[in-house]
C-alpha cells in the first residue's frame, strides 16, 4: 500500500488493529522506505513511501474496479462498534455504520488516514 505517510499510516495499523511494525526498510538510492505490519491472524501489510509516486485520483467514496478494502475481524460485535467509534471519535470518516449485511457479516466501513477502506468486522 502506497502512503505519503509513511509513519502515521504505520501508527494507524498499530494502534487501531494491534499490527507490529517490522523494522523499516531504507533504499537510499530509490529513495524508497517500508515497513511490513504483521498482524494476530498471520496476515501482513506492506506500506510504502517513495516522493515520486503520484496520487490516487479515485474517489474514496465511490467503488471502481480493483481492490477497494481490506477487512479486519476484531472479534465481536461490540468490538465492531467501539472500534467504529474510537475512530470516528479520532476524526477518521465513518463510511458505513456497524450493521449486518445481507450476506449475514456484522460489519463498519471506515477510510484509513490515505482514504483506503478498512471494513470492522466480527
Amino acid at each position: 500500500m502506497w502512503t505519503k505517510d509513511l509513519e502515521g499510516l504505520k501508527q494507524f495499523y498499530v494502534e487501531y488493529f494491534e499490527g507490529i511494525a517490522g523494522n523499516k526498510y531504507v533504499n537510499t538510492k530509490k529513495n524508497f522506505t517500508s515497513y511490513f505490519i504483521s498482524f494476530a491472524s498471520g496476515a501482513r501489510l506492506e506500506i510504502m513511501e517513495m516522493p515520486t509516486i503520484p496520487a490516487n485520483t479515485n474517489d474514496v467514496e465511490e467503488q471502481y474496479i480493483g481492490l477497494i478494502h481490506i477487512a479486519f475481524s476484531v472479534g465481536s460485535k461490540e468490538k465492531v462498534g467501539s472500534l467504529t467509534e474510537r475512530l470516528r471519535n479520532a476524526g477518521y470518516k465513518v463510511i458505513s455504520e456497524p450493521r449486518y449485511t445481507g450476506d449475514g457479516y456484522y460489519e463498519s466501513c471506515v477510510l484509513d488516514p490515505e482514504g483506503n477502506r478498512i471494513e470492522i468486522t466480527i
